[in-house]
């Protein structure tokens, strides 16, 4: 009994350190999956962390505490291992390097409800767990092969426009240009942008694009999310951080630099986020399948394995 109540008591106390972190950088008025790779203090590239043993990218929550990890200590590049990963790969991490906390979530049946079950004739029922993961950059590693430091290189501008043009067209979702607003009606399942040009930067009209398409995974069509709520409520607040991180994420898979909401976002998603330390690995689970659903779409991508949440 003892030894379930720790391994309880350690689980929340990972969803609130995780949450605490998440809380602290919107305090200081940093939306924490917004990259801003161009600050002078970032030199990695655009992009989602990738694991450099397993080649897999990373998901959910992993790419906010990564990504958070690249800005605070000014990596050169997003490829991220664990220390048994870098001495498989014939290399080793630097004594005194500091390593960066990553988790893996999923579920099982535990033996007294396996066998309540078998008893019962009823369905089992699943418990979620919470493991902890510690990383390092390839930065702070020696003797690793070169293909482990290649790193993704953000596009030319001129190429990232019609690349996410051409993402947009291959989704064939409904898409309406005019008016002086954005928005996703899912009772008529279209979506509707101002013209690109009424962007004071035109870059900005496929971050809001992809926004608006994190919304239309939703659709009962889709993912069947559940999509409700009117603006100032926090049913809205956890649907919109969950479209914004997709945009977030799809245009870091573009290599295209998004820009952050404004304050009053920012502060409805702090509340969200008090309310409930779970909130945050939640809507970034989300956006992570909204954000494969789009991609998947992607008529220029790669054929690769699209898995984060177990890629330590």
């Amino acid at each position: 009994m003892g030894q379930n109540l720790k391994r309880t008591r350690a689980r929340i106390d990972l969803y609130q350190r995780v949450t605490d972190k998440i809380i602290a950088e919107l305090e200081a008025g940093r939306a924490p999956w917004a990259q801003p790779w161009g600050a002078e203090h970032v030199s990695a590239a655009i992009g989602l962390p990738v694991n450099a043993h397993t080649g897999r990218t990373y998901s959910g929550i992993n790419i906010l505490l990564l990504w958070g990890a690249a800005i605070e200590d000014g990596r050169a590049c997003q490829t991220w291992l664990t220390f048994k990963q870098a001495l498989a790969l014939g290399g080793n991490v630097r004594k005194g390097e500091r390593g960066m906390m990553v988790v893996y979530a999923d579920t099982f049946i535990p033996k007294d409800e396996q066998a309540r079950a078998a008893q019962t004739g009823e369905e089992a029922q699943r418990v979620g767990f919470l493991k902890r993961y510690t990383v390092f950059n390839v930065d702070q590693c020696e003797g690793l092969p070169g293909s482990a430091y290649a790193g993704r290189t953000s596009l030319p501008e001129r190429e990232a426009i019609p690349h996410a043009e051409a993402l947009i067209k291959a989704t064939r979702a409904d898409f309406r240009i005019g008016g002086d607003r954005a928005f996703y009606v899912p009772s008529k399942d279209f979506i509707q942008v101002p013209p690109q040009p009424a962007f004071y930067d035109q870059i900005n009209y496929y971050r809001t694009c992809f926004h608006e398409l994190g919304h239309w995974t939703g659709h009962k069509s889709r993912l069947a999310r559940e999509v409700k709520g009117v603006y100032g409520t926090m049913d809205y607040a956890r649907e919109e951080l969950v479209a914004e991180m997709a945009s977030a994420f799809i245009c870091a898979a573009q290599s295209i630099v998004p820009t952050v909401r404004h304050t009053d976002y920012i502060a409805t998603w702090l509340e969200v986020l008090r309310e409930d330390k779970r909130a945050i690995f939640r809507a970034a689970s989300l956006a992570s399948k909204a954000a494969d659903f789009i991609l998947a779409f992607d008529p220029n991508a790669k054929t690769e394995t699209r898995q984060i949440g177990a890629a330590a």
